[in-house]
């Protein structure tokens, strides 16, 4: 991508969309092109078709998504294959209309299977069943790997699919019961201290393990992938095949912890001095999640924020947060 390349980046409020601004913009990347929910909404196929047909960006970062935690995904489940199912039919197919040079979709580690070998190879896809708890969002996210792919092959475009593990940094959703595990961890355990609660309640066993990565470095990969000449990036994508290995790359650290471990972690970064129990009526979800990050690797890419740093980093910002929204 030339500097003066126009770059939409799909969903640039969110956790994975704001970083990949942020990295684009400290690498020089000024003909940004964003919008929001209020501004275009991604469902609305004709809205969508007339900005690809107005604006025609070079490249595309398809980072927007209904995303959310087990509760979520649970109580919500029409929204959450519903809309993402819109969101991405709509961009993919319009990208295709306005001849998009390449296209980054971001999906999740949950596609692949609930009792995947570990650590998760891009060649699980579809080797067993989900975890049910966020099946229809999982589902939504393996058909647009699939349209990826369809595209690829039958019009040789260049749109690759990537699968981050679990993210947490600035801009993440902190919302007490729609957030993801760290920042719900991290907000109740600084609320818990605020307050002087003796006990902070953690659903589930607490042996679930799993893998967590900084946003910005996870922006970083993006961002590096979609900078790959042809000749690396080109074989990624599945344009002559039918079978095989998908235009798909998973983005991690490549080492996991158990949630108890995370807990007692987040503990230590709140200052935090009571005790943590475990609610074992509350579900796990999947055993063990840990992506395989040998593809990435071998591109030439490593992550660069350690777990303990980067939890500090994000319950800074949360701090800030809270702060400025008392004094706002």
């Amino acid at each position: 991508m030339n500097s003066g390349a126009k770059i939409y980046i799909a969903g640039h409020r969110g956790l994975v969309g704001s970083a990949i601004m942020r990295n684009l913009q400290a690498r020089g990347y000024a003909n940004l092109l964003t919008r929001t929910h209020a501004e275009l909404d991604l469902t609305n196929q004709r809205a969508v078709n007339a900005f690809f047909a107005t604006e025609e960006p070079d490249y595309v970062f398809l980072a927007a998504a209904k995303v959310g935690g087990i509760l979520a995904n649970n109580e919500y489940p029409a929204e959450f294959i519903r809309d993402n199912l819109a969101i991405q039919t709509n961009l993919i197919h319009a990208a295709w209309k306005s001849g998009v040079k390449r296209l980054l979709f971001l999906g999740s580690s949950c596609i692949y299977p609930k009792l995947a070998p570990q650590p998760m190879q891009e060649e699980h896809l579809l080797g067993g069943p989900l975890e049910p708890t966020n099946r229809p969002y999982a589902l939504a996210k393996i058909a647009g790997i699939e349209m990826c792919w369809s595209y690829n092959r039958q019009y040789q475009t260049q749109y690759l699919a990537v699968m981050p593990t679990n993210l947490y940094g600035p801009g993440d959703n902190y919302h007490p019961q729609n957030s993801h595990v760290i920042p719900a961890l991290l907000r109740k355990f600084h609320e818990a201290k605020q307050a002087g609660s003796p006990t902070v309640t953690v659903w589930g066993t607490g042996t679930p393990r799993r893998e967590f990565m900084y946003s910005e470095d996870m922006a970083d990969a993006c961002v590096f992938l979609m900078n790959l000449p042809d000749a690396q990036f080109v074989p990624l994508l599945g344009q002559a095949r039918n079978d095989g290995l998908p235009p798909l790359v998973n983005i991690g650290v490549g080492e996991d912890l158990t949630i108890a471990e995370l807990a007692a972690l987040v503990k230590n970064v709140t200052g935090y001095a009571g005790d943590i129990v475990f609610d074992t009526a509350k579900p796990d979800g999947t055993p063990r999640k840990l992506l395989d990050v040998s593809r990435l690797k071998a591109l030439g890419w490593e992550p660069a924020m350690p777990l303990a740093e980067g939890l500090r980093a994000a319950y800074r910002w949360f701090v800030d947060c809270e702060a400025a929204r008392r004094e706002g």
